[in-house]
């Protein structure tokens, strides 16, 4: 870009500061916010990170400005990209993507009121975006080829926003009858040209000889990531190929990334209870044979492959993983048999976005997010392994807790979780709340604890235990499978010694038990207080009541095939047997329940029955429903709304004061 646009040049140290001046917020703030950064992208010569930068907001419930962050690598220094739609909270860029060249930023940008996407491109020096496609529908994913082409996900007309947690499209008029369809696309002239067949939904895709790899299936897009098979996608016709099938239906695939030289596409494939939390073994496919065997590179490994890069310079493969409390990178070789090798491991959560880590071309650098419970994120930058912080606005932030990783043995297996106690306890015993992850296949990992739900819990005295039971991801794919037609069993039993373990470590008070959840989470919730009498309160979010129910009730009814081995239709019992309202009768813990209108992934009639279950029995509860959220709320007075009733029913339940 010329050096005549227009940019704003700050220092890394003066950036909250800037965001929060152009967001129109106070500067006189009684304490530090929390900078955050996600989708980070390092540029090919390794010269520039771009980031989706933000402030917490300073009063609960008011909406977050993000703004597009281009930082010099070399001296840190900040520029923030002046956004056609200005900075209005619903003015929002995503998925910023380098040219090979790295001379071009290209971005997504959802202007305020507009139903339209358009991708602008700006370069290094961050100067006044140009527009180069404004599109009738969603954009997702930008992708540039080595030669310099850029593709796009595009779904036409889209009657939802793209993913099942996003809030589900009003049912009213014909149900069904015409799905979105997520294509590639690529962008030519101010246009796009469809790279993609109109009846398959591409999840995620990559550039290949020839045309593209993808995952794809036909139909709902939301219901259908659980069977998606990889496919070729022909880059003149776009007509599409299988050239992988999943094995079993406890397969699923995500992540294609085609080799430097377009011969082999590497992809992780495991169980997965969501498109986008991704865990399981690393997995290649040459694609100048594709009938060939696809081969497991990492079996038997005991830990979970989160997201893959391969090695622009030379061909080599890495990728992301947790193992236990860890995050590591390893290093793999495709073409050769070997272990794969550690390059670095820390007890922290590490990401960037489109995979956990973003490569250069050069030099052998990477940049990626990194936090633990005690430490706000920063962007780290330098060799695999070997990075240092290249921001530093968050530092002075203090730690709100003191995290330690707590380990169990359950029957045959090690269980990993991880305690937060209060900064400065008070004397004596302090009630714990038990707070379930969602998936199942997912997994608590280090966090910040800054402004929210945690920290005010922390702060009036509660210890707070967040395990990993079976099911989750960590410890490679025979745990993730070992809930597989046992929901509810064996994971409690895991998250109970899990608490009897956090006991002999703290002083905590075995009478003053809560717990909560959200989704998986909220499930568990609302099973756990029918198989004990442990906790005396609970709160669940988005849960399941009755699972035969929810199979025709919910939008992603592929989901329960690999996790319950048949349809409900073929086999009731064994959904029956892992349904809380089958136990109603046994709950006498307080409950507060809360859910999206619109949830498509656990709809709102689940929570609605295990309410009116406890209103008819007697049971102290109540019940919350968000006026057009989906899975997941999004609305920051919904949150905020949330947040403080979920505190208000332990405080009177456990009375942590």
């Amino acid at each position: 870009m010329r050096a005549r646009t227009a940019h704003l040049l700050i220092g890394a140290a003066a950036l909250a500061a800037a965001l929060l001046f152009a967001a129109g917020a106070q500067s006189d703030a009684a304490e530090q916010q929390v900078h955050n950064f996600a989708e980070v992208a390092l540029s090919p010569d390794g010269a520039h990170v771009a980031a989706i930068e933000s402030d917490d907001p300073q009063v609960d419930g008011t909406p977050v400005h993000r703004a597009l962050v281009v930082r010099d690598t070399a001296t840190g220094t900040a520029r923030v990209v002046a956004l056609p739609c200005g900075t209005d909270p619903d003015c929002v860029p995503s998925q910023p993507v380098w040219s090979p060249q790295g001379d071009r930023l290209v971005f997504v940008l959802r202007a305020p009121k507009a139903t339209n996407r358009q991708l602008y491109e700006t370069g290094a020096d961050a100067g006044a975006p140009r527009k180069l496609v404004d599109f009738a529908g969603t954009l997702n994913d930008p992708r540039f080829s080595r030669d310099g082409r850029l593709a796009v996900l595009a779904t036409a007309g889209a009657h939802k926003e793209i993913g099942a947690t996003q809030a589900g499209a009003a049912l009213v008029g014909e149900i069904g009858e015409k799905p979105d369809e997520q294509r590639i696309a690529l962008v030519e002239n101010g246009t796009l040209r469809w790279a993609s067949p109109p009846d398959l939904f591409v999840y995620e895709y990559d550039f290949a000889t020839g045309g593209f790899v993808g995952t794809a299936a036909p139909g709902n897009g939301d219901n259908n990531w659980w069977i998606a098979k990889l496919y070729t996608f022909d880059g003149a016709t776009g007509a599409a190929n299988v050239v992988y099938a999943p094995s079993s239906p406890q397969q699923q695939l995500a992540d294609p990334r085609v080799s430097p030289d377009g011969r082999t596409v590497a992809f992780i494939g495991g169980i997965m209870s969501d498109f986008g939390s991704t865990g399981g073994d690393v997995y290649a496919l040459n694609l100048d044979h594709p009938g060939v065997t696809v081969r497991d590179l990492t079996p038997d490994y005991p830990a979970s492959a989160t997201s893959l890069a391969w090695d622009c310079r030379g061909g080599g493969l890495f990728f992301s993983q947790l193992r236990g409390a860890e995050s590591g990178i390893v290093a793999l070789d495709p073409s050769a048999p070997g272990a794969p090798k550690l390059l670095w491991s820390a007890p922290q959560s590490i990401d960037a976005g489109d995979a956990h880590f973003s490569l250069a071309c050069t030099g052998g650098s990477a940049a990626a997010v990194r936090q633990d419970f005690e430490h706000a994120p920063e962007i780290a930058f330098g060799p695999l392994g070997h990075w240092q912080d290249l921001t530093h606005v968050n530092a002075g932030l203090p730690a709100h807790t003191r995290a330690q990783s707590v380990t169990w043995k359950n029957g045959a297996f090690d269980v990993q979780g991880w305690l937060l106690a209060p900064v400065h306890p008070a004397p004596g015993k302090h009630p714990l709340i038990t707070s379930v992850h969602g998936g199942p296949s997912a997994a608590s990992t280090p966090r910040y604890v800054g402004r929210g739900l945690t920290r005010e819990a922390l702060e009036r005295g509660y210890y707070v235990f967040l395990p990993n039971p079976r099911g989750s991801f960590g410890q490679g794919e025979t745990f993730t499978l070992a809930n597989v037609k046992d929901f509810g069993y064996g994971d409690l039993q895991d998250d109970l010694r899990g608490i009897d373990a956090a006991e002999k470590l703290a002083p905590i008070d075995d009478a003053r038990l809560g717990i909560v959840g959200y989704s998986y989470g909220g499930y568990m919730t609302m099973w756990a207080i029918t198989q004990t009498q442990r906790f005396k309160a609970a709160v669940a979010g988005a849960g399941v009541s009755d699972w035969e129910s929810y199979y025709g009730e919910n939008g992603i009814d592929e989901w329960m095939i690999p996790f319950f081995g048949a349809s409900v239709y073929d086999d009731p019992a064994i959904y029956r047997r892992s349904s809380p309202i089958e136990f109603i009768k046994n709950v006498k813990t307080p409950t507060f329940i809360f859910v999206g209108e619109r949830d498509v992934e656990c709809p709102m009639p689940q929570s609605q029955e295990y309410w009116h279950a406890l209103k008819t029995l007697g049971v102290p509860t109540s019940f919350v429903v968000y006026e057009g959220e989906g899975h997941g709320l999004r609305g920051p007075a919904h949150r905020a709304d949330s947040t403080r009733r979920t505190l208000a029913w332990f405080d009177t339940y456990l009375a942590a004061r």
